[in-house]
Formats: structure tokens, C-alpha cells, sequence
């Protein structure tokens, strides 16, 4: 089985570009993850992922997310080989089956965590969670 997840945020603005002939939408982009602990220095550190997506999901994400933006990322490790000064090179990436916007893109950019405003009013005689207490001595059995 080759599945990962990954929520982390962009490094910098993804580059979408359209493979030639094809026209296929692919954009790739680097997520950055914070380790949940720090070094011997007290300092914070971090993981870096390539991250590969296409069609559809590569315009939307090109279109919503830029530096900063919080990301999760679901899909499958890839290995891609190529050559570099007479070299054989291997990069891994995460080919996303499934991109979801954490973040809107407005806070990305000063770097906060998303807000949440909900849309409707609870009806009264609902708690904020939207469950109506129960007077339990009014149940038959």
C-alpha cells in the first residue's frame, strides 16, 4: 500500500505550467511540515515535501493557494529519476490524489490560522452545537 497525508503549508507560490501538446494542467509546490518537538538548540524544525497534482485540481490550487497557505494533502509517494551532470538523480514526491484548503487565501498571506463565522443562527432552545435538551422524565419506559 503506498498512501500518505500531509498538512502543512506552502513554502512558496506553486508553478502551474501545461504539459506541452497535452495541455494537461500540472502544478507542483513545496509544503513545509514543523516537527512537533525541538533540537538540542531549542530551535524548531522542519520537513520539506514535493508535492505534484493535475488536472482540475492543479488550476485550483494555482488559483486559491499561494505562499503560506495551509494545505492538506492526500496521495501516494513517487520516485521520479532523471539526469544531471552525467548523474542519475532520484527525486520522491507526493503525486495528491486529494488537495484541501485549510486556510483562505487572504489568511495565508499574513500568515494566521483561518476563522470560522457560521453562516446561520441557531434556532433558539438549541445549544450553540445544535442538540435540543431532553426532559427525560417525559419518556414512557
Amino acid at each position: 500500500m503506498n498512501s500518505v497525508v500531509l498538512v502543512g503549508r506552502l513554502t512558496k507560490d506553486p508553478e502551474l505550467r501545461y504539459l506541452p501538446g497535452e495541455g494537461t494542467p500540472v502544478i507542483n509546490f513545496t509544503i513545509a511540515i514543523n516537527r512537533p518537538y525541538k533540537n538540542k538548540n531549542g530551535e524548531s524544525e522542519a520537513d520539506y515535501f514535493f508535492i505534484e497534482a493535475w488536472n482540475k485540481q492543479a488550476e485550483n490550487i494555482a488559483q486559491y493557494c499561494m505562499k503560506g497557505s495551509l494545505v492538506a494533502v492526500q496521495g501516494s509517494l513517487k520516485n521520479d529519476r532523471y539526469t544531471e551532470h552525467e548523474q542519475t538523480r532520484t527525486i520522491t514526491k507526493v503525486r495528491a490524489n486529494q488537495v484541501t484548503f485549510l486556510s483562505s487565501k487572504s489568511n495565508s498571506s499574513e500568515g494566521g490560522a483561518p476563522t470560522f463565522t457560521p453562516s446561520f443562527e441557531a434556532p433558539q432552545g438549541l445549544d450553540p452545537n445544535g442538540f435540543q435538551a431532553i426532559d427525560d422524565d417525559e419518556i414512557p419506559f
